[in-house]
C-alpha cells in the first residue's frame, strides 16, 4: 500500500497540498512557541561586562510566599527592585580560600547631559574595571570626586575627549566632571558605561554603604563548586544567590531573573493556544480531505480492498505528508521563534543579553503533535468509509452521511460547559487583569463545542436565513440555500474555519484592548496632578519638593514613587506574581495629587511606618485600622507598618499607600521617581508647566511635563507591553486565516464534478458563479455568527469583571476589520477556484 499511497499523492495534489500547508504552519507555530518556552526555561545570559568574574553574589531577587488556592504550598515571586548587599560581605568573601580577587560592585543609572539630548549609561566604580573587558585607551583612571572615565562609544557620540568637562546626572542631581580617561571594551558591550572613583560611586549609588553585587575571581586551579560552598558558609545569609556560568549575566541585567517567569508564562499560554488551534485546523483540513474521498474508498472496497489495506494506505499518505511538513517546519520554526524573540527584546520584556535557544525538544514535540493530530483526523474522518460494506459504501458515497451521534453530543456539551464554567469564574471569582487567565481559554472551549455541533447549527441558521437571503438573491440564491441545507456537513466544514478565525481574532483582541483601556482609565482617574517634574535618570532629590511648592501657581507638590511588594504577615497569596502595587506619597500634599480619599481613618497620619490599605485588601487579610502588618518591600526588606487609613479602589487594581520616605529608599534608585504638582485655583495648567519648565532649566537633568504628557507616556508604555500580545495573536490569526483559505479552496476544488453536472444540465457559468457567491455569503454569515458567539463567551464575562459593562473596551473598527477580512478571504477563496473550475470542459470534469 506504500506504492499506492505515493501514486495517490500524485493524482490528488490539491488535497495533499492543503494538508501539507495545515501541517507545516501548525508545526511552525507550535515550534516557535516551544522555542520561546525553552529560552525562558534556560534563561541563558552570558556575562559581558563581568566576563572575568568566576562567581557573582547577588541578593535573592525572589520572595517565597503562599501559592493562591493551594493551602500551605509555596512559590517564588519576583521582587521588583534590586536587592542590595551589605558592604561588609566583601571582606568576608575576601578571606575565603581560593579567592584571588573580589570587588563589591556599585551600579547606578547615569545620563550624560548634552545640548542635543541626554545619553543614558550605567555608572560603576573604577575598581570593577579589572573584571570587565574595558582598558584605558587614553588618559588615566579617575581618582577625585569630579573625575570620570567614559567608554569609547559614549565619548564618540558626545564628541568629548580626555580633559573635557561634561555634566552628568545621577542619583537625583547633576554636576560637572572632568573626563580623566577613555575606556575601550575588548568586544561590543550593549550598555553604555562610565566609571567613577570609588568614593564618588558610593555616594551616587543607593543605598549608601551597600553594594549591588560581589564579583569574585577564583585562584587558578580552584574548584568552583567547592568555592561556591565556601563563599556561602562565609557569607552565612540565606537571602543571597551565588551565580556561575551564564547565570552571571543576571548581575548586569537584574530584570533577567524577574522576567524569566513572564517569558515562560507568555510562551506557555500562547503555546498551549497554538497547539489547540493547530489540532483544530489540522484535524479539520484532513477530515475535509478524507470526506471528499468517500467515493474513492467505496470503489476500492467494492473491488476487494479490505479496511486494513485502506487504513495502511491512509497511514502511508499521512506519514509522507507529515514528514515533509515537519522537515520544512524544522527550519521555519526556529526562524519564526527568533522573529518573535527579537520583538520581545525590542519591547523590553526580555533583556538583550538573553540568548535565544531552540533545541530539539520543541521540534520533536511539534512534530509529534501534528503527526498525532493528522493520524487521528484522518482515521476519524475515514472511519465509516473504510469499515462499511462495499454495497453500503457505494450507496453512502452519493449521499450525505449522518453527522449526529451521542459521543459527539457529549463532547460538545462538555466543551460548552467548560466555557460556561470559565465564564462564571471570570465574573464571580477573579478580579482585574487576572480575569484574563480564564477568559482566554473560554474562547477555545466555546469554539470546540460549536464546531462539534456545526452541522446542526449550520442547518438551523440556514433555515433562519433562507427567506431574507433568498429574497435578496433571487433564484440562484434559493438554489444555493437549498443545497446548503441538504449538504450541511460539507457546509459546516467550510463554516468551522471561518468561525475559528473570527472567534480567536475577536476574542483575543478585545481581551487585550479591554485590559489596556481599563488600565489607562484607572491611571487617569487616580492622577489629579496637573504637571510632573522628573529627572533624566535616577529619581529626583526629595529636597526639591519645597522649592517646587514655592513656585507661583503651585497649590501642592508631592514626591511620588511606585513599587510593588507583598503582605508577609498575615501570609496571603498575591494576585500577581509581581506582588501588590505600592505608591509612596507625601502625607501633606500627596492625596491631592493621586486622587485617594480615606473612607476610614485619616491619610494625614500616613507618616513613618504606616500604611493605607484598599478596603478589599484589608478584608482579605482580616485587618483594620490600628492593626499592624508586615510587608516585604520591593528590595526584599521587611517593614512592620500600622494601618492608619482605608479607602475604596477598583476591584483588581488594589494599591497600597505608604509614606514616600519609607518606600523610596527601598527602590533601586533609592529616591522618589517624580514630583507631582497641582495647580492653584485659577492658574492655567499650561502656564504652570511653563513656569516649572523655566525653573527646571536652572537645575540641569530635570524636566517638567504636563498631565497630558504623563498620560501619553503611560499609554505608550501600556501599548508597548500590549504590542507583544498583539504580535502573537496576529501570528495565530494568520494561521487560522490560512486554514480558512486552505479549507475553502479544498472544498471548492472537490465540487468540480457537481459544477460539471450543473453545466451539462443547462446552468450557465454566470448562474453557477452567482450561486457560489450566495454560498460564500451564507457561510460567512454563519461563521461570523458562531465566531462572535464563541468570542462573546470570553469577552462578555471579562468585560463584566473588569469594567461592569457588557461591552468590551476597544473600537468597533476592530470587529468590522475581523468580519471584513473573513468575508474577503471567504469570497476570494470560493469564487476564484470556482471560476477556474468553470473554465474546464464540463464533460472532462464529470468523467475525471
Amino acid at each position: 500500500m506504500w506504492g499506492l499511497a505515493l501514486r495517490t499523492l500524485r493524482f490528488r495534489a490539491g488535497s495533499f497540498v492543503a494538508t501539507f500547508v495545515a501541517l507545516c504552519f501548525g508545526a511552525t507555530v507550535v515550534m516557535a512557541c516551544g522555542g520561546l518556552l525553552e529560552t525562558g526555561v534556560r534563561n541563558n545570559a552570558p556575562p559581558q561586562r563581568l566576563e572575568r568574574a568566576s562567581l557573582a553574589v547577588i541578593g535573592d531577587p525572589t520572595y517565597t510566599g503562599p501559592r493562591s488556592g493551594d493551602g500551605d504550598r509555596e512559590r517564588d515571586y519576583a521582587l521588583g527592585e534590586r536587592v542590595p548587599l551589605d558592604a561588609g560581605m566583601v571582606e568576608r568573601v575576601r578571606g575565603v580560600a581560593g579567592v584571588q580577587a573580589v570587588v563589591g560592585e556599585r551600579t547606578f543609572r547615569t545620563a550624560l547631559i548634552g545640548p542635543d539630548g541626554n545619553r543614558k549609561a550605567q555608572g560603576h566604580a573604577w575598581d570593577s574595571a579589572q573584571l570587565t573587558p574595558y582598558t584605558l585607551a587614553g588618559g588615566v583612571a579617575p581618582t577625585g570626586p569630579d573625575e570620570v572615565v567614559l567608554d569609547t562609544t559614549l565619548a564618540r557620540r558626545a564628541a568629548v575627549d580626555v580633559g573635557d568637562r561634561v555634566r552628568i546626572a545621577a542619583h537625583g542631581g547633576a554636576r560637572a566632571y572632568r573626563v580623566s580617561g577613555i575606556a575601550r571594551p575588548a568586544r561590543t558591550v550593549p550598555q553604555a558605561t562610565m566609571f567613577f572613583a570609588a568614593a564618588e560611586a558610593d555616594r551616587l549609588s543607593a543605598p549608601t554603604g551597600a553594594v549591588a553585587d560581589i564579583a569574585i575571581v577564583a585562584a587558578p586551579g580552584t574548584d568552583l563548586g567547592a568555592l561556591r560552598k565556601a563563599v556561602s558558609r562565609a557569607v552565612h545569609d540565606d537571602r543571597i544567590r551565588i551565580l556561575a556560568g551564564d547565570d552571571r549575566g543576571a548581575v548586569e541585567h537584574p530584570e533577567i531573573l524577574a522576567n524569566k517567569s513572564d517569558l515562560i508564562s507568555l510562551s506557555a499560554v500562547f503555546g498551549g493556544l497554538a497547539v489547540a488551534v493547530a489540532v483544530f485546523v489540522v484535524a479539520g483540513t484532513i477530515g475535509l480531505s478524507v470526506q471528499q474521498r468517500r467515493r474513492e474508498f467505496a470503489l476500492m472496497r467494492a473491488i476487494g480492498a479490505t479496511p486494513r489495506q485502506l487504513r495502511r494506505m491512509l497511514l502511508g499518505e499521512t506519514l509522507l505528508v507529515t514528514v515533509l511538513a515537519a522537515g520544512v517546519a524544522w527550519f521555519a520554526g526556529p526562524a519564526a521563534g527568533r522573529v518573535l524573540f527579537d520583538r520581545l527584546v525590542a519591547s523590553g520584556m526580555v533583556a538583550e543579553t538573553v540568548e535565544f535557544e531552540q533545541g530539539w525538544i520543541p521540534a520533536v514535540a511539534a512534530a509529534g503533535a501534528v503527526l498525532l493530530t493528522a493520524l487521528v483526523g484522518g482515521f476519524v474522518g475515514a472511519r465509516r468509509a473504510v469499515t462499511a460494506k462495499p454495497t453500503e459504501a457505494l450507496a453512502e458515497s452519493a449521499f450525505q452521511q449522518r453527522w449526529f451521534n451521542w459521543f459527539r453530543l457529549v463532547l460538545a456539551l462538555i466543551a460548552l460547559a467548560g466555557a460556561t464554567a470559565l465564564g462564571l469564574v471570570t465574573v464571580n471569582v477573579l478580579e482585574g487583569p487576572m480575569a484574563a487567565s480564564t477568559a482566554g481559554p473560554a474562547v477555545i472551549c466555546a469554539a470546540i463545542g460549536l464546531a462539534l455541533l456545526a452541522p446542526g447549527l449550520t442547518k438551523l441558521l440556514t433555515w433562519v436565513l433562507y427567506r431574507p437571503l433568498g429574497a435578496l438573491t433571487g433564484r440562484s440564491g434559493r438554489i444555493a440555500m437549498l443545497g446548503a441545507r441538504v449538504t450541511s456537513i460539507r457546509t459546516a466544514a467550510v463554516v468551522t474555519p471561518i468561525m475559528l478565525a473570527v472567534a480567536i481574532s475577536t476574542g483575543e483582541l478585545y481581551l487585550q484592548t479591554t485590559t489596556t483601556g481599563q488600565a489607562e482609565r484607572v491611571y487617569t482617574e487616580s492622577l489629579r496632578a496637573d504637571a510632573v517634574v522628573t529627572a533624566a535618570v535616577g529619581g529626583v532629590d526629595p529636597g526639591l519638593v519645597e522649592r517646587v511648592r514655592a513656585i507661583p501657581g503651585v497649590a501642592s507638590a508631592s514626591a511620588y514613587t511606585a513599587s510593588a511588594g507583598f503582605v508577609e504577615n498575615p501570609r496571603v497569596a498575591p494576585d500577581s506574581r509581581h506582588g501588590v502595587p505600592m505608591q509612596g506619597i507625601d502625607v501633606d500634599t500627596g492625596p491631592a495629587t493621586v486622587g485617594v480619599t480615606a473612607s476610614a481613618g485619616s491619610l494625614a497620619e500616613l507618616r513613618g511606618d504606616t500604611v493605607a490599605l484598599p478596603r478589599a485588601l484589608a478584608r482579605s487579610i482580616h485587618r483594620g485600622l490600628g492593626d499592624t502588618i508586615r510587608l516585604r518591600l520591593g528590595d526584599g526588606a521587611s517593614a512592620d507598618v500600622r494601618v492608619v487609613a482605608l479607602f475604596e479602589s477598583r476591584p483588581g487594581y488594589d494599591t497600597m499607600l505608604l509614606p514616600v520616605s519609607l518606600l523610596a529608599p527601598h527602590t533601586t534608585d533609592g529616591l522618589p521617581a517624580q514630583i507631582l504638582v497641582r495647580a492653584a485655583e485659577g492658574t492655567d495648567p499650561d502656564r504652570l508647566v511653563a513656569s516649572l519648565g523655566a525653573w527646571a532649566k536652572e537645575h540641569p537633568g530635570l524636566r517638567a511635563a504636563s498631565r497630558d504628557a504623563l498620560l501619553e507616556t503611560h499609554a505608550e508604555e501600556s501599548k508597548t507591553q500590549a504590542w507583544v500580545n498583539y504580535l502573537i495573536i496576529g501570528m495565530l490569526t494568520l494561521y487560522t486565516a490560512l486554514s480558512l483559505v486552505n479549507s475553502l479552496i479544498l472544498a471548492t476544488h472537490n465540487r468540480r464534478r457537481e459544477f460539471g453536472l450543473q453545466r451539462l444540465s443547462g446552468a450557465t457559468r454566470g448562474q453557477i458563479m452567482r450561486m457560489s457567491a450566495v454560498e460564500a455569503t451564507l457561510t460567512t454569515l454563519i461563521g461570523v455568527i458562531l465566531g462572535t458567539a464563541a468570542a462573546a463567551a470570553a469577552v462578555v464575562p471579562f468585560s463584566l469583571s473588569l469594567t461592569d459593562s457588557w461591552l468590551p473596551m476597544g473600537s468597533i473598527r476592530i470587529y468590522a476589520a475581523v468580519v471584513g477580512t473573513a468575508a474577503v478571504l471567504t469570497f476570494a477563496a470560493t469564487l476564484l477556484p470556482t471560476w477556474k473550475v468553470l473554465r474546464t470542459n464540463p464533460v472532462a470534469v464529470t468523467q475525471g
